[in-house]
C-alpha cells in the first residue's frame, strides 16, 4: 500500500495517496500550488480531478482541443483520459485542486456542469474554494475523527459547486432578456471600478451592482476588451498603486489599502506579478533616481 504524504512547503501543500474507504465518494487527494512557469503534467490519473485557477495563466489540452485559461475558471481531468495541461511562462498559474473516486463520482461532476464536451467551466469565488480545501489540508493527520472532517470539507465543496452552477443556469435564463448591449455593461463596470476600487471590491460586488452575474460579466469583458473583469481589475489596481508609489509620499502598506488591499503580502505579490519588481524596490528605485537627478541639477 502506498503511504499517506502530506507536503508543507512555501508553493506546495498537498495531501495525496490518502486510503479510499467509502464506495460512495473518496478523497484521492487535495492541494495548493503557486506553479513555475512552463510547469507541464501530462500522466492520466485514476481518479478525477478538478483544478480552481486562483491566479495567473495557462493551458488545458483535452480531447483533442487546447484551452487558455485564467484565474476564475476551473477545469475537469477525467479518469485514463490522455490530458496534458501546463502554467504560462511569463504568468504561470497558481490553483488548487481535489482529486476523487467512487461510484457517484461520474454524477456528481455532472451535476457541477462538466460533460466529456464541456472540460472548462467558470469556478465559484476562490474564498468559497479554499475554505474548504485549506480545512481539507488543516485535518491532515491519519485519525478517524479527521477523515470523517476531509469527507465532511469534500462533499460541503462538492455542495457548493452544485449551488454555483445551478445559480449559473437560472443566470443565463434571465440574461437572455437584458436589457442594454454589452459594450454598455462593461462601460458601467469599468466607470465604477475607477470610483470604487480603493474600497476592496470585487467581481462579485460589481457584477451584483450593475445587474448581471459574474460569469456573464466576464464573458463580456472577454468580448469587449479581451480580458476577465479580475484581469482588468487587477490591472487598474497595480497601475494606481505604480503611480502613488512614484509620488514618494507614501509607504508600500499605505499605496496598499489605498487601492483596495487590506493584506500587504497580497497586495506586494499582485504587484510583483504584474510589473515583475517589488513594490518597495519599485519604491527605493525611484527613490534613488529622484536623489541622484538633484545631485545633477
Amino acid at each position: 500500500m502506498v503511504n499517506v504524504k502530506y507536503t508543507n512547503s512555501a508553493d506546495f501543500r498537498c495531501l495525496e495517496n490518502l486510503r479510499q474507504t467509502d464506495i460512495d465518494t473518496n478523497l484521492i487527494h487535495v492541494g495548493i500550488e503557486d506553479c513555475r512557469p512552463n510547469h507541464v503534467l501530462t500522466l492520466p490519473r485514476d481518479e478525477y480531478i478538478i483544478h480552481f485557477i486562483l491566479s495567473g495563466s495557462g493551458f488545458y489540452t483535452a480531447n483533442g482541443n487546447t484551452h487558455i485559461l485564467t484565474a476564475g475558471q476551473m477545469f475537469l481531468i477525467h479518469p485514463s483520459e490522455e490530458i496534458t495541461y501546463g502554467s504560462d511562462p511569463v504568468d504561470p498559474w497558481s490553483y488548487a485542486w481535489i482529486g476523487f473516486n467512487g461510484v457517484r463520482a461520474t454524477s456528481l461532476v455532472s451535476q457541477f456542469g462538466f460533460t466529456k464536451e464541456k472540460l472548462v467551466l467558470p469556478a465559484p469565488d476562490q474564498n468559497v474554494i479554499l475554505d474548504k480545501i485549506n480545512s481539507m489540508l488543516e485535518h491532515k493527520t491519519l485519525t478517524i475523527g479527521n477523515e470523517l472532517r476531509r469527507k465532511c470539507y469534500m462533499l460541503l465543496l462538492f455542495a457548493d459547486l452544485i449551488d454555483f452552477h445551478a445559480e449559473q443556469v437560472s443566470a443565463e435564463k434571465k440574461e437572455h432578456s437584458l436589457d442594454y448591449s454589452s459594450n454598455v455593461y462593461v462601460e458601467h463596470a469599468v466607470n465604477y471600478i475607477k470610483v470604487m476600487y480603493h474600497q476592496g471590491i470585487n467581481v462579485s460586488r460589481i457584477a451584483e451592482d450593475i445587474g448581471v452575474s459574474r460569469t456573464h460579466l466576464n464573458q463580456l469583458f472577454q468580448k469587449e476588451l479581451g480580458v476577465s473583469a479580475q484581469k482588468f481589475l487587477i490591472d487598474f489596481r497595480m497601475h494606481k498603486a505604480a503611480q502613488l508609489l512614484m509620488t514618494g509620499e507614501y509607504s508600500v502598506k499605505e499605496v496598499a489599502s489605498m487601492v483596495g488591499y487590506e493584506d500587504q503580502l497580497t497586495f506586494s505579490k499582485a504587484f510583483k506579478k504584474k510589473f515583475e519588481i517589488s513594490p518597495s524596490y519599485y519604491k527605493d528605485y525611484k527613490d534613488q533616481v529622484d536623489q541622484f537627478s538633484e545631485k545633477q541639477i
